[in-house]
């Protein structure tokens, strides 16, 4: 098993939370709602991070209503967060600033 996909447990966990802005452990899962100017922003934002999902080969479950794009990352695989979702959670984060 690769780093990238490692579950993390304990205080590792609360460590990669703490490192990022604006998103919650809740439930096992990695959460965030992310708001927008308007609805294209919101789809522009979905669509860069696609990407970014892909690359990692790693999807979120999210959905979007209007200007709001809610959020909920952890590994089905692993049954937790992984190293994986914190990438993820990490590129969400800097396609959201820009």
């Amino acid at each position: 098993m690769s780093a990238q996909n490692a579950l993390l447990q304990g205080e590792p966990l609360l460590a990669a939370v703490a490192s990022l802005e604006g998103w919650n452990l809740e439930d096992g899962h990695l959460k965030r709602r992310f708001e927008f100017a308007d609805f294209p922003s919101a789809m522009a934002f979905m669509t860069r991070v696609a990407f970014d999902a892909e690359r990692l080969c790693h999807h979120p479950n999210w959905s979007n209503v209007y200007n709001r794009v809610d959020v909920e990352l952890w590994s089905h695989d692993l049954g937790g967060v992984s190293e994986s979702c914190v990438a993820l959670a990490k590129c969400m984060n800097a396609a959201a600033a820009d």
